[in-house]
């Protein structure tokens, strides 16, 4: 089937949407957007950015922006309406602006226009979605939406190490974790460790009761969720995750276009980068817990299961997605967890991921513009 042009024989046209900014011309990753538009013009895609505010589907040209690489910067022109909306917007808060709101439902609405990925994900909400289908339950840490003092009691009950999670965090803010500590006399008290940027803050309290008033204190107007701490795999003493890019292909089905590890800072309770933590490759640190063949095993295992989690968190959703990347965390028994996923990935800085990543968001606008809307 040929690509589906414009009347007057144009390029498949892709739009990236971001929001305006009174300090520099639009929000986002704007080298990312560059990335991909340079992508987009090797595959035969006009790609450029647009914003909610000069966004309309009433005509066959919109304003949008393009980079004059002469003068280093960005121009808005007149460019052909397009084809598919690939959802850039960098913020929840500007995401649920009731005028940005209003462009991601006509969108959806649309039958002129595809999206896909319209919002971000909200944690608990993806708990509740993974844990109704069997085939994801297996990989989900027990969790609770944390409303009261006795869900800590709950699963600390249960567990010796938790973890509590703003439900709508990013790159690791916000999260603190819980560890039962038993003296001599078996008494149990509990240490509350808080990470602010690259340094950790400890509290200690001899109830459920107390932490709550701690983190109370901490949470700013957040809605946190408690979760079972995993026993994660170490590699020289230091805790690591996975990190999965999932995307869609050419063809509309859902593949893995790489796997980095994120390996924890030094006495950090996340491996998140801006937190400390920092890259490796995931196959060595496999290796040296597991030994090669187990290891490739794991990574194997890994990959299919972070297809499964996607499948289901699209299905649940309702909506069209295109990509999410994915933390996954695999214990000393070789066991795979599911951590969060994230439907505005960052960029990946292992390159050929990154490559792959790029050519995938482009390949998949041109399946969506070739095959209609997915009912």
């Amino acid at each position: 089937m040929g690509f589906i042009l414009h009347e007057r024989g144009q390029k498949p046209t892709l739009g990236i949407l971001t929001v305006k900014d009174s300090n520099r011309v639009f929000r986002g990753n704007l080298n990312n957007f560059l990335d991909l538009i340079q992508t987009g013009e090797r595959l035969g895609v006009d790609v450029y950015v647009v914003t909610t505010k000069d966004f309309n589907l009433s005509g066959s040209d919109i304003y949008g922006y393009r980079f004059k690489p002469a003068a280093k910067k960005w121009s808005r022109e007149l460019v052909p309406a397009p084809q598919v909306v690939y959802n850039r917007i960098p913020y929840r808060k500007m995401e649920m602006k009731p005028e940005v709101q209003q462009t991601i439902q006509a969108c959806n609405r649309s039958s002129s226009v595809q999206l896909f990925n319209p919002s971000f994900f909200n944690k608990w909400t993806l708990f509740s979605w993974l844990n109704s289908a069997k085939e994801s339950k297996v990989y989900m840490p027990d969790t609770l939406q944390l409303s009261e003092a006795k869900d800590i009691t709950q699963l600390l009950r249960k567990h010796p190490v938790l973890y509590l999670k703003p439900v709508k965090g990013k790159a690791g803010r916000g999260i603190m974790r819980i560890e039962r500590i038993t003296t001599k006399n078996d008494q149990s008290h509990y240490r509350l460790s808080r990470q602010e940027d690259k340094k950790m803050t400890y509290s200690y309290h001899s109830s459920a009761d107390d932490i709550w008033t701690e983190w109370d204190k901490h949470r700013g107007s957040h809605d946190y969720i408690v979760q079972q701490g995993i026993m994660l795999t170490r590699y020289k003493q230091r805790a690591y995750d996975l990190r999965a890019l999932i995307q869609k292909t050419g063809k509309g089905v859902w593949s893995v276009s790489g796997v980095g590890a994120r390996v924890a800072g030094k006495a950090s309770i996340t491996t998140h980068v801006p937190r400390g933590g920092s890259i490796d490759e995931p196959l060595k640190l496999l290796t040296a817990a597991f030994g090669a063949k187990e290891a490739k095993s794991i990574l194997l295992r890994v990959r299919k299961a972070a297809v499964t989690l996607a499948t289901q968190i699209e299905k649940s959703s309702g909506n069209q997605l295109g990509e999410m990347s994915m933390d996954i965390g695999v214990d000393t028994n070789g066991h795979i967890w599911f951590f969060e996923a994230n439907s505005k990935p960052m960029k990946f800085d292992e390159p050929n991921i990154r490559q792959k990543s790029l050519e995938r968001i482009i390949r998949y606008s041109l399946y969506l513009m070739n095959n209609g809307r997915r009912r």
